[in-house]
């Protein structure tokens, strides 16, 4: 068995926090030895948990969107690889789901970071993988706004959840000038 592999049916068997979750652990995440993008968001909801297809939901579909691509493209791990910052799903908040559990990211990243050399974008999604690695006081639309002081290694994007159509409305800006540099920066895939 390659490393690589070794590496994901390690992740596969993770239970480092199953006493902290609502439901069975179930990691969901993709990355190959070729991908030139990642994409790090938040954690699964409990559609993709059921699924194990990461970003098969609404916020999936506006993501695909955003970037310009079909889904045949986004799941061709050899090209994309998602790497949330929690692997399974953390379970319900007051208001949407739990931050994702900080074991996923501590353990595990560094290591899937090893087996992808040749990544030439990286896609921070929402505050939690901002603030992991960014570690900068901004808050998201800060980050989001000012995009270019990350570049060239991140790419800041708010979260595509429904629940920020609101956030999405307040700042027009983010899709006349954000997305089509964001497409732009994205051509290394296509």
């Amino acid at each position: 068995m390659s490393k690589i592999e070794s590496l994901k049916t390690s992740i596969s068997q993770c239970r480092l926090c199953e006493k902290e979750l609502p439901l069975e652990p179930r990691p969901v995440v993709r990355f190959s030895s070729t991908a030139k993008i990642i994409i790090i968001g938040q954690a699964p909801g409990t559609k993709v948990h059921n699924s194990g297809i990461p970003w098969d939901d609404a916020s999936g579909d506006r993501l695909r969107e955003w970037l310009q691509v079909d889904k045949e493209t986004f799941y061709d791990e050899s090209k994309i690889a998602i790497v949330p910052m929690g692997f399974c799903y953390p379970g319900k908040g007051k208001s949407g789901d739990l931050p994702p559990r900080p074991e996923c990211a501590e353990t595990w990243h560094k290591a899937i970071w090893a087996e992808m050399p040749d990544i030439s974008a990286i896609l921070l999604i929402g505050q939690y993988a901002q603030k992991y690695y960014l570690n900068d006081d901004r808050t998201l639309t800060e980050r989001v706004k000012n995009w270019k002081d990350y570049m060239p290694k991140y790419y800041v994007l708010p979260h595509p959840s429904p629940r920020n159509n609101i956030w999405l409305k307040k700042n027009e800006w983010f899709t006349e000038e954000n997305i089509p540099a964001l497409r732009q920066t994205l051509e290394v895939i296509k």
